[in-house]
């Protein structure tokens, strides 16, 4: 695989490639090999004609630029997000005419990246480049962490062949050490390429490139796992394996399960016949996911979902619609397709008059751009449900005088049809909230309502007309942006009769809940208030929740888009803890583990203790009760391998350690960390021992974050990885690592040791 032929550099790394992706010969690759023209869309007046191909690495897509300081301009397969057909994208909708929709298409990318809006010469051609760009991008998505780890490596060795000879030499060979992040001195990079250069040609090429791979990542610490275990003449049996899973691992498995994975990991035929384990096969399926530290039973759905709505914990998204901060960051449905396509399942709409009569979104009395309504409506109805089939709640902020609500009614009611829910689900008056399972497809909305509930099944069309007061939700939500003159919005019948499930009234106090507020009235908590009611009051918060929905946002003084920890308010059951998605940042990444299980579907069935209406459970002072379940959390954080370098610092090498932190009731929250590796980011090695005592596993929450460590400066975050601590597999197992916008970093993984036993 790793030969470097005495040929050119393109058959050379190409093939190495294509044979790792397994699409060699392929029709859709070779198309975006030889590449072609396609027009590059800014705006309506910036149109222009671009070439386009997929370069050797078979990894980046590169177009020629006019630009003379940037002759080339790249985009990485790895970091593409999606490739959408149509005019699906801000920029398509609104520099291109409705007859040219089968012709485009828009590149996304996962980081802040600005999306790629293109124009093919025919709908053909544009479906040859999108499924094309799909094909490659589902192929490099799904290689294994070993294919990976060789994929990576290919592209590092082409990127250090400086000369383009397809040989390694010595000075090229140290700095292809120092981009994959590892320091050496002089004498050790020497000593390494004299073992690999058996031919003493002076360079390195075809099988010395090989053994130079296999001495760079061989992993020690694996084969020692291996060789305690492996009792047949140094292979490891069924029966060998067996043991590994029950003893260390602590999985529920059978010899079936053992063999089974031989066949499925084992690299060598002959002892696959045999049922038989090698080192190699044992570190194929130690680096496979299903050695991943994430329950795998717990990857697809697998809760309860009939249960009422009030009884999930809910993703939620505040601000949806900007992309960056609140004073003059941009407003984009964009923002709305990348939270729904992190299964966000209630997104709130800032609704303002627009011109033209037509109602707008952004941030009120800020600078922040603005977006059309109905825009918006489109986008969540196109991209709603493609990761989640479960209901999406939009929150509706109302400052829209009553003729452009009567347009807004309109437009969700078209625009949604028959999915938005317009009346009760029941023909009698209804005393709970519907499941999610129920709900399966369908929007509700949240915002006023000017009657009750009951007058749907007793024809009374009484309203209250003197609508909303400065004291709702709306300008407690906005009070750095609002009028400090208190204001009264009548507001239209129409736009009241949508709101079914999910009527916004103001709290007074949970007593006065309890006696006069329907299931279907929900509050909205700004989080000054919600703290102090979950610290206070923490088990009538409870209760309340128990009855009721809880939508909590953050301060209106956090102009800069931050957030505030959400779990607190997981702790005494508030359901909407609506968070900044837009903004990278720790709250965030706990935000991004609770829904990590359950088929990332949105939704998270609430531990019983916190269903139940006879439970006294309180976070803060902790009496016996089913949530108290003392358990032990053993880590062992062993090593990392193929951290990536920092951007920002592109020279430097890392000195990364691990943080393990549990974020859960009071009692549970705890922080440790390991000394830091000075100069390797590529293969550090700690084994280092900690352990956690906890006390309600049901909340806890485990987040593993990587850092460079700096003696004068803040640390810079490498990743980070949060779960669960319920969905936490025992035995040794790898940690994948995320960026700060959550996605998987290629390659790069912690390797842990993890015991969570009954307390004695």
């Amino acid at each position: 695989m790793f030969c470097f032929r005495e040929n050119t550099r393109q058959t050379s790394h190409g093939r190495n490639n294509l044979e790792l992706l397994d699409i060699n010969g392929d029709e859709n690759l070779k198309f975006l090999l030889k590449g072609g023209e396609l027009v590059k869309i800014r705006s309506g007046s910036w149109q222009k004609t671009r070439f386009f191909k997929l370069q050797d690495d078979c990894k980046t897509l590169w177009h020629e630029s006019k630009k003379t300081l940037n002759k080339n301009q790249t985009y990485s397969i790895d970091n593409v997000e999606s490739v959408r057909m149509g005019r699906q994208s801000e920029g398509l909708n609104k520099y291109t005419d409705p007859s040219v929709e089968r012709r485009c298409f828009t590149i996304t990318f996962k980081n802040q990246q600005k999306n790629l809006d293109l124009m093919a010469a025919s709908e053909e051609n544009a479906k040859q480049w999108v499924n094309s760009l799909e094909k490659v991008i589902n192929k490099m998505q799904n290689l294994s962490h070993q294919q990976k780890t060789e994929h990576w490596f290919l592209a590092c060795i082409q990127k250090a062949d400086k000369n383009a000879d397809n040989m390694i030499s010595l000075k090229e060979l140290k700095h292809f050490l120092k981009q994959i992040n590892i320091e050496v001195d002089d004498t050790y990079a020497a000593d390494i390429f004299r073992k690999c250069d058996e031919s003493n040609s002076g360079t390195l090429e075809g099988p010395e490139i090989k053994k130079f791979y296999e001495l760079l990542t061989k992993r020690e610490e694996i084969y020692v796992i291996y060789g305690t275990y492996a009792k047949t003449e140094g292979q490891m049996t069924a029966n060998d394996l067996l043991n590994f899973l029950l003893n260390e691992q602590r999985e529920k498995a059978s010899i079936e399960d053992a063999v089974k994975l031989i066949q499925k990991y084992e690299v060598d035929g002959t002892a696959k016949e045999k049922n038989l384990m090698t080192k190699d096969g044992f570190l194929m399926y130690m680096t496979h996911e299903d050695s991943s530290i994430f329950n795998p039973a717990h990857k697809n759905m697998y809760q309860d979902m009939t249960q009422p709505l009030n009884h999930y914990y809910i993703s939620s998204s505040h601000n949806t619609y900007l992309m960056e901060d609140q004073l003059k960051g941009p407003s984009s449905t964009e923002a709305y397709i990348k939270a729904l396509m992190k299964s966000c399942r209630c997104v709130e709409l800032d609704c303002w008059d627009g011109p033209n009569g037509e109602p707008i979104i952004y941030h009120g009395y800020t600078l922040t751009s603005k977006i059309l309504f109905r825009d918006v409506i489109q986008a969540i109805k196109t991209y709603a449900f493609k990761t989640s089939p479960y209901p999406v709640i939009l929150s509706l902020e109302n400052h829209c005088t009553v003729d452009q609500q009567k347009l807004m009614a309109h437009y969700m009611i078209s625009i949604l049809g028959d999915a938005l829910v317009t009346k009760p689900l029941s023909r009698t008056m209804p005393t709970t909230f519907p499941s999610p399972e129920e709900l399966k497809g369908r929007f509700l909305i949240k915002g006023k309502r000017l009657n009750k509930l009951d007058d749907v099944f007793t024809n009374n069309n009484t309203i209250v007309q003197d609508a909303v007061s400065e004291e709702d939700e709306a300008a407690e939500e906005n009070e750095q942006k609002s009028k400090p003159k208190k204001t009264k919005i009548k507001l239209a019948k129409e736009l009241s009769d949508l709101v079914i499930y999910c009527k916004s009234v103001h709290f007074n106090s949970f007593q006065h809940a309890k006696d006069q507020q329907a299931f279907y009235e929900m509050s909205s908590f700004k989080e000054s208030k919600a703290f102090n009611l979950a610290e206070t009051s923490a088990t009538a918060f409870m209760h309340h929740n128990m009855d009721k929905l809880s939508r909590i946002y953050p301060a209106g003084s956090r102009t800069d888009s931050s957030n505030y920890n959400p779990v607190p308010m997981w702790n005494v059951g508030c359901q909407i803890v609506a968070l900044n998605f837009q903004t990278p940042c720790k709250e965030m990444y706990l935000n991004q583990g609770r829904f990590l299980p359950n088929g990332f579907c949105g939704y998270i069935l609430k531990p019983e203790f916190q269903r139940n209406l006879s439970s006294q459970f309180n976070p803060n002072t902790l009496t016996k009760g089913p949530w108290l379940k003392k358990k032990n959390f053993h880590v062992m954080v062993i090593s990392a391998q193929q951290l990536p370098k920092l951007k920002d610092k592109a020279k430097s090498i890392v000195d990364p350690f691990v943080k393990v932190e549990i974020h859960g009731v009071p009692a549970d929250n705890a922080k440790k960390q390991t000394h830091h590796i000075d100069n390797n980011g590529f293969n550090p090695m700690w084994n280092e021992r900690f352990s956690f005592d906890i006390h309600v596993p049901d909340l806890a929450m485990v987040q593993f974050v990587v850092e460079d460590y700096d003696s004068t400066s803040l640390n810079d975050f490498i990743g980070q990885y949060s779960l669960p601590l319920s969905s936490v597999q025992n035995g040794y197992r790898h940690i994948p690592l995320l960026t700060k916008r959550g996605d998987i970093i290629s390659s790069a993984k912690v390797f842990v040791h993890l015991i969570l036993l009954d307390a004695k």
